[in-house]
């Protein structure tokens, strides 16, 4: 990047001691609550001081001479990212997935303060390779692994990106009612909802989908330009049917949808309910694969 000093966006999530100080206002009302229910807050306190180092060794990774910010997760949606953001994840793997929707291609750095807590499937490395990626990723010279994400385009123009997967349907426990249209096959549904998920997201609610019905579907892998759909139980009837409930979606293709819900229709993604986008009656909905990959550093 010459001529222009590198800016590092760390985005992280409170832990569990900070949201509780949020709740409860002190110390000692959180330690009461937790005791309570038969929890102990020494065991919160550890993985808080944990969490506040790793941060700490982070930001002394960080060039002095460079830019940097902090961002909470419940922020992202009022940060501006800019094109050659450096930005590093530091948490659990949906911290990621989180954040995936507000960046067009920017390299991350999935940094795993607790690997004996956390998977780590997007956030791979240890904070000791923080300044190591740092520079890398400033000289552009790191490993990305481009994962596909997954786009919702309303008629109106609304779009809303999800990197492990999309949820359509009602957004309480009342049936969603759609017509859905998959390749040349098309038919009127009542369900509890679609899940559109991309190769990342097969690791996660969509396989859990999969193995629950034994679907002989191939999942997609993180980087295949393709993406599984599951209608989740359809409910057969005189007017709607149950033979259209789980496919592939390739790069070419989409899967479109027109709502026939009065209310409460709602599209999602990355199991971030509040920040839903509104599917009322009469909208049309194309889903498939974005021109946008999320760029996760490697090595």
């Amino acid at each position: 990047m010459p001529g222009k000093t590198p800016r590092v966006v760390v985005v992280t999530r409170p832990t569990e001691y900070e949201s509780l100080l949020v709740q409860h206002a002190t110390r000692g009302q959180a330690k009461f609550y937790l005791e309570s229910r038969g929890r102990s807050i020494e065991a919160v306190d550890e993985m808080h001081h944990r969490q506040q180092e790793t941060l700490q060794f982070l930001r002394r990774a960080i060039p002095t001479d460079w830019r940097q910010n902090h961002v909470w997760r419940n922020d992202l949606d009022r940060f501006l990212f800019e094109h050659d953001d450096i930005v590093v994840a530091l948490g659990q793997d949906g911290l990621v997935a989180n954040l995936a929707k507000y960046l067009d291609g920017q390299p991350v750095i999935g940094l795993n303060p607790m690997p004996d807590r956390f998977d780590g499937v997007l956030v791979p490395h240890s904070p000791d390779a923080a300044e190591h990626l740092l520079h890398a990723a400033a000289a552009n010279d790191v490993n990305l692994e481009a994962r596909t994400m997954v786009e919702a385009t309303l008629d109106d123009g609304q779009r809303l990106r999800a990197l492990n997967e999309l949820f359509v349907g009602h957004r309480s426990h009342q049936s969603a009612r759609y017509r859905i249209r998959s390749g040349a096959d098309e038919e009127c549904q009542s369900s509890s909802g679609i899940i559109v998920a991309t190769g990342t997201g097969a690791t996660g609610w969509a396989r859990s989908v999969h193995r629950e019905r034994h679907s002989t579907l191939i999942l997609p892998a993180p980087t295949d330009d393709i993406l599984a759909f599951f209608v989740r139980e359809a409910f057969p009837s005189v007017s709607t049917g149950v033979t259209l409930t789980e496919g592939l979606v390739t790069a070419s293709q989409s899967l479109d949808l027109v709502s026939e819900m009065t209310d409460g229709g709602v599209i999602f993604g990355d199991g971030i309910e509040a920040d839903y986008v509104p599917f009322s009656w009469g909208q049309t909905l194309r889903i498939s694969r974005s021109q946008t990959h999320f760029n996760l550093v490697q090595s």
